[in-house]
């Protein structure tokens, strides 16, 4: 299987020169901010996932490459390569999420990581498939309230609709973690939908879009996902103490951890982040082969 990650790297001065050109929107410095752990997702996956064949890193430009990555190694995916042109420049995750199946080359079962998703203790490729299905948690939910919410709704929606299937008064919601894909159940479902994924797209996020669920939701329908959780545990940035996020990162109890960006002072926002740079490097300090 492969992995893919999208990354973004919001300090870097020419991808903030075309923001400012192509939106009206002040920059979400949440969604955004680059952290400097992402060589530490690498060497996560070298230690705890030998099994990937191939990864993937998806990046707006070559400006967005960092120095250190090994391109022999890593395959170096520009947005152009994957995205419709008159979607471009695109500063919305979700018109990158749901073309991802376009890279050349990439495996039938992939992965899908953000880049604030790490894994820390060894996995097992039947952890993320089985007998050619994804493994990933599902639950329902009432409430559409707020953007994503909406977002998600609007997903779950189509794909009952691509399966013949009345929608319900609930939503489906995939488990916040890495993604198991199968490159021919979201080719399939791009297909019957590329109309309405193209039409709901947009430069910034809206409500009117749709996001990778819709696949998600579309193999789970389909009898192609197993509804079954990942071992991950969740931090958000904005709660959790600098010592609790350092004292899980050095002794994990979950294979996966998720650290949730929110807006934070300077102040903390430095402190977090030596504070996990100190702790990644202390379980993970040899440089990865993804690394020059």
């Amino acid at each position: 299987m492969d992995i893919v990650i999208t990354y973004v790297n919001g300090l870097d001065p020419e991808w903030q020169k075309s923001y400012e050109k192509h939106t009206n929107t002040p920059i979400e410095e949440k969604r955004f901010r680059d952290w400097g752990t992402l060589k530490y997702l690498f060497r996560g996956i070298e230690k705890n996932m030998p099994f990937i064949r191939k990864v993937h890193l998806v990046v707006s430009g070559e400006s967005q490459v960092p120095e250190w990555l090994n391109r022999n190694e890593v395959n170096v995916v520009l947005h152009q390569d994957i995205i419709p042109h008159h979607l471009l420049p695109t500063f919305n995750c979700n018109p990158i999420e749901m073309h991802l199946h376009n890279i050349k080359d990439l495996d039938e079962e992939y992965l899908y990581f953000n880049d604030d998703i790490f894994p820390l203790k060894p996995c097992q490729p039947t952890d993320f498939f089985r007998q050619g299905k994804g493994v990933l948690g599902m639950s329902r939910h009432l409430f559409s309230m707020g953007m994503f919410r909406k977002i998600c709704r609007n997903s779950s929606d189509l794909a009952h609709t691509l399966l013949h299937m009345s929608p319900s008064f609930t939503f489906l919601r995939p488990q916040h973690v890495c993604t198991p894909m199968l490159k021919s159940e979201v080719t399939e479902a791009y297909n019957l939908a590329k109309e309405e994924i193209l039409s709901s797209m947009s430069t910034t996020r809206t409500e009117k879009n749709l996001n990778q669920y819709l696949y998600l939701d579309y193999m789970y329908l389909k009898g192609k996902l197993i509804n079954e959780r990942l071992s991950k545990k969740h931090f958000s940035v904005g709660i959790v103490s600098a010592q609790k996020l350092r004292e899980f990162i050095e002794q994990p109890t979950h294979q996966l951890t998720c650290i949730n960006d929110v807006q934070l002072s300077e102040g903390h926002y430095q402190e977090l982040r030596s504070t996990l740079i100190a702790a990644f490097d202390t379980i993970l300090p040899n440089a990865s082969k993804y690394e020059v």
